[in-house]
């Protein structure tokens, strides 16, 4: 999967529907989330996003693909979305395995917001 390709479906996890999403993440999928119970896995993942609001807009800079090998892709970035007057942002990580031909399915991802303070 070319760079292009790869940040297209990214940001389709963001603003695509449902249906969408369920067809994207596989089944094994692990994810880290900043709401409880935080780390989501198989479809507990998939149910724990496909049934919340889809982004209108979102932008992800900072952007960064590692291919350790054939058939495993990693991304990381910045994700500044928006919805209505809401708006969210986070660091973020995708691993994405090859099922077949033209076929590629998140195996994990995480989001941490940024700190709001640098602490004591």
């Amino acid at each position: 999967m070319d760079d292009d390709r790869i940040w297209n479906f990214e940001e389709s996890l963001w603003t695509a529907d449902a249906a969408h999403y369920e067809e994207s993440v596989d089944d094994a999928c692990l994810m880290v989330l900043p709401t409880p119970p935080f780390v989501f896995t198989g479809q507990q993942a998939i149910d724990a996003v496909k049934d919340t609001p889809r982004w209108e807009q979102v932008s992800l800079t900072e952007r960064q693909v590692a291919r350790p090998q054939e058939g495993l892709i990693v991304v990381a970035y910045k994700a500044e979305a928006h919805k209505g007057g809401e708006a969210y942002t986070a660091y973020c990580t995708s691993t994405y395995r090859w099922i077949e031909h033209g076929v590629w399915t998140v195996v994990q991802h995480q989001q941490t917001p940024p700190l709001t303070s640098k602490g004591e």
